[in-house]
Parts: structure tokens; C-alpha cells; sequence
């Protein structure tokens, strides 16, 4: 028996804040969540924002970015993805796995007409095409699996969200693999709706039998709470990962300019700044200034916005200095 939950959001924040509630609140039986978003980066849980995101990019196209509670790459989500939830018992070692669960939705796709099956580490692919990342995460004897269903995903703007530079970025931290993927309304019949597709997976996946559950009013409560002081706050999402360094250089009309930055839980630690430029005074203010400061523009800005910066970088604007470090 299957029990079946929905948010009844495309709140990206609120939609994993709802996940984490249920895994850690339903201790028994098998759960299931489907649910989408509103257009967003999904991060994973040990990437760095700053290195997987076109920040310009999803800013300029109110596109949100979040952090999941599971490892594995950056994903996009819009109104042409489904997403899933399985939670259940995480058993023995020997048969925790992520096949366990891919299974049953390969198998849910197959009696729909799609080819699908697991390959690779977490993939889900149809004809070679991926359609579907999964990731788990473990909660003393219970599991979340969870994962993505491309159904009609605007793969242009997911292109470019997820198109940083990748010469700007030093770090240990897992970097997204780009795979080619796939679209699952290529595999059914012309006409069929993104609803009509989540109507047949529900079908599919409780077809032993399902029972449509709620969280009560005060649990719903409780989910917000978790939404807005973990998934929308900016510790977790651009703070938490492994420090990392960033560097780049560019040509400007006053000269070379090149910025390295020691990056650490969200925070500019150190900054070094070089270059051909004709400085008439040392930038040693721009680099002390810099300290402490949050890796994200405006703050960069505010930080920078006091000091007269042409003595010191030979002519090079703030504008400038911003585009080469945020693009």
C-alpha cells in the first residue's frame, strides 16, 4: 500500500521543505510526493552555487535557485517536469540501492509505453537520452529517493542556467555532469498534457494500491517554518558548501585586471588583486575591503562603492570589477 501526498505548490523552497517534513515525521510504510515547480536550479547538497549557476542569467529571468538535502548534480526544474518522492525503510545495507527505486519508475514508464531504464550511477534514460536524475538521502532507518521526469522541459533555459564558466572556479566540490536529455512527451502519444503524464505515473506507481493522504494544518505550518528559515535562507544555499577559489582576468581599456578570491561558507576570506593596470595609488583598500565580504554582487558593491577606485586601478570602473568576478 502506497500512501500519496501532494503540496499543492511550485514553491521550490516550500516543495523540499514539505519533502523533508514527511521523511522525517512518517517513520512507517511507503510514501509517495508528486510535485513540481516554478522555474529553478535545484542544487545538490555539496555543489557551489557560484559554480553551477549563470547568477546573471536566472536573476534576470526570476528563475529561483535552492539547495537539496541530497548529493549528486544541479538540475533544472520548470512547469514541464514532474518530480517525485519515494520514502520508505532503508532495510540492510546490502539492499540499499539506488536501483531499488529506480525500478519501480522504469517500470511505471514502461507500462506507458516508454522505454526507460537505470543506467549509469542515477540516471534514468530513454534511447540513450537522459530523463531523469535521482539522489537519496538517509534518515536513521527511513531513505528518500527522489529524482526528476523531463517531460517538457524548456531545454534552451535550462542550457543556460546552468552555464557557468568553468576556468573560473577551483574546487573539490562535485561539478554537475551535462548529459544529453531527453523529453518523455517524445515517447507518448501526440496531445499528451504534462497532467495527463502525472495522472498516468500515479496510476502506475500505486497500481497495488494507493491511499491519498494529507498533512495536518499544523504539520502544513511547520513546513513553511522549514521552508523559510533553511531552504530560502542564504546560509544554505549560497553559504553551504566547501570552500573554494575563484580567479579570472580581463582586458579593459585602462589595462589587465585579474581578481583571486578565497571563497569559505559564503564569504570572500581573502583577495588578491593584479594586473598591467596604471595604478597611481596601491589596491591594497580593494583587497581589505573585500574580506568578509558575501560572494554576491551587491554585496561586492556595497563593499566597493566607498573607495575611489581610479587611483588605484588605473582607470578601471566598479562596473568593471563586477563583471569580471560575477560576469
Amino acid at each position: 500500500m502506497l500512501h500519496y501526498l501532494e503540496t499543492n505548490s511550485n514553491d521550490p523552497a516550500y516543495n523540499l521543505a514539505f519533502e523533508e517534513f514527511t521523511l522525517e515525521s512518517r517513520r512507517e510504510g511507503e510514501w509517495l510526493i508528486l510535485w513540481q515547480n516554478s522555474p529553478t536550479v535545484v542544487l545538490g547538497l555539496n555543489q557551489i552555487a557560484a559554480a553551477e549557476v549563470d547568477v546573471d542569467f536566472v536573476r534576470s529571468h526570476g528563475i529561483s535557485v535552492v539547495r537539496r538535502a541530497t548529493g549528486g548534480g544541479a538540475v533544472y526544474h520548470d512547469a514541464g517536469n514532474i518530480n517525485y518522492s519515494l520514502i520508505g525503510d532503508a532495510g540492510d545495507s546490502s539492499s540499499f540501492s539506488l536501483a531499488r527505486f529506480m525500478e519501480p519508475v522504469c517500470a511505471a514508464l514502461r507500462s506507458l509505453g516508454v522505454p526507460a531504464e537505470a543506467t549509469g550511477r542515477n540516471d534514468i534514460a530513454v534511447n540513450g537520452l537522459k530523463v531523469s536524475g535521482t539522489a537519496q538521502r538517509l534518515s536513521g532507518s527511513r531513505v528518500l529517493h527522489h529524482g526528476t521526469l523531463l517531460f517538457k522541459t524548456d531545454r534552451e533555459t535550462m542550457s543556460a542556467a546552468l552555464r557557468p564558466d568553468p576556468g573560473k572556479f577551483e574546487s573539490k566540490a562535485a561539478k554537475s555532469v551535462r548529459s544529453r536529455v531527453g523529453q518523455i512527451c517524445d515517447f507518448l502519444p501526440e496531445g499528451t498534457t504534462v497532467e495527463d503524464f502525472r495522472r498516468a505515473m500515479l496510476a502506475a506507481l500505486g497500481a497495488s494500491g494507493l491511499v491519498r493522504e494529507s498533512l495536518a494544518p499544523e504539520e502544513l505550518a511547520a513546513v513553511g517554518v522549514l521552508a523559510e528559515e533553511k531552504y530560502r535562507s542564504y546560509e544554505w544555499t549560497w553559504g553551504r558548501a566547501p570552500d573554494f577559489g575563484f580567479k579570472n582576468s580581463r582586458r579593459f581599456p585602462g589595462g589587465t585586471l585579474a581578481v583571486s578570491l578565497d571563497v569559505s561558507e559564503g564569504a570572500i576570506r581573502g583577495a588578491h588583486v593584479s594586473g598591467d593596470f596604471m595604478a597611481l595609488l596601491p589596491c591594497t583598500p580593494v583587497e581589505e575591503a573585500l574580506r568578509g565580504v558575501r560572494f554576491e554582487r551587491d554585496d561586492v558593491r556595497r563593499a566597493l562603492e566607498p573607495l575611489e577606485l581610479g587611483p588605484m586601478l588605473g582607470g578601471i570602473s566598479l562596473e568593471d570589477v563586477l563583471s569580471l568576478i560575477f560576469g
